[in-house]
């Protein structure tokens, strides 16, 4: 966390470390968010369904905004680092609920 709190009204950014061949699978947020790639590429698709033919590659410095309750999802081939930035209460709902890390036990 560099900034805020995600699960309050304001803004926020946080950093995440993306390892090599990590997925993040579709979902939603209920406000925009802003992704800037610091280190690494990482791959950003949308839709409900996880696309690795259809997502593009953000290379360092590169800057994407994905829309508020817009299906998408992400992944890295080698160890990535992004910046998330947007504004809360910023949530993550999951296309299919068992792909919810929070409901692994």
């Amino acid at each position: 966390m560099l900034e805020g709190d995600p699960s309050k009204e304001g803004p926020f950014t946080v950093r995440l470390q993306m390892p090599a061949n990590y997925t993040i699978p579709p979902h939603t947020h209920p406000t925009i968010e802003h992704v800037t790639v610091i280190e690494g590429s990482a791959y950003f698709g949308m839709g409900n369904t996880l696309n690795r033919g259809a997502a593009k590659q953000l290379k360092r410095g590169g800057y994407a905004v994905l829309p508020a309750n817009m299906a998408h999802y992400a992944f890295s081939k080698s160890r990535a680092v992004v910046q998330v930035h947007g504004m809360g209460p910023f949530a993550i709902t999951y296309i299919n609920p068992a792909d919810d890390p929070r409901n692994k036990h």
